[in-house]
């Protein structure tokens, strides 16, 4: 019988996305589906499984993404589902390590991938409250646009705080390749 859990995590804590899933993992409930703020999770054996998310350079539906989870697959891991393009893997620990990143540079080159999204997500927002729904609200005077507005100046701000700290953590990766240089 799967037990569902419900939990939020921002697109810049994918880390900690992940070790909560592999907490789970050690408790002895393994996931097994996945869905937009959704778990599914069945009992088995605990720490059986290592689980890792990627944000997908495409939808899962692209070829590109077929090939690449098919990839994955034959490494022995386990494809679980996406959310949008970040797709879920797992796979049983007893069948040695398992890494999505070979090396720093394929690290860094995912950062990016996530710094892209946010980039775009973030600008479109305060873009969109401080231009468009201002802009309404002094011509109307319409408080809903003043509301629309803040919300979205808001979302913007939360969003490019999510920028820095994935700029953060590129940046320190970025050391480290120097560092092995």
């Amino acid at each position: 019988m799967g037990r569902t859990v419900r939990k939020f995590f921002w697109v810049w804590d994918f880390d900690k996305e992940e070790k909560w899933l592999n907490e789970m993992s050690e408790k002895g409930l393994q996931l097994v589906s996945v869905g937009f703020c959704k778990y599914v999770f069945d009992e088995g054996a605990p720490g059986e499984y290592d689980v890792r998310l990627e944000l997908l350079e495409n939808w899962p539906t692209h070829p590109e993404s077929t090939r690449y989870i098919k990839f994955i697959e034959d490494t022995g891991a386990e494809y679980l589902g996406s959310v949008m393009r970040w797709a879920y893997f797992r796979k049983k620990k007893t069948e040695g390590g398992f890494d999505l990143f070979s090396d720093i540079d394929s690290r860094i080159k995912h950062l990016n991938r996530i710094l892209v999204l946010l980039g775009l997500i973030g600008g479109l927002e305060l873009y969109a409250g401080s231009a468009n729904d201002l802009l309404y609200y002094f011509r109307s005077g319409l408080t809903l646009h003043l509301f629309s507005s803040i919300f979205c100046l808001l979302l913007g701000v939360l969003i490019a705080y999510g920028f820095v700290r994935i700029c953060r953590k590129l940046n320190r990766l970025k050391k480290e390749r120097i560092l092995h240089e």
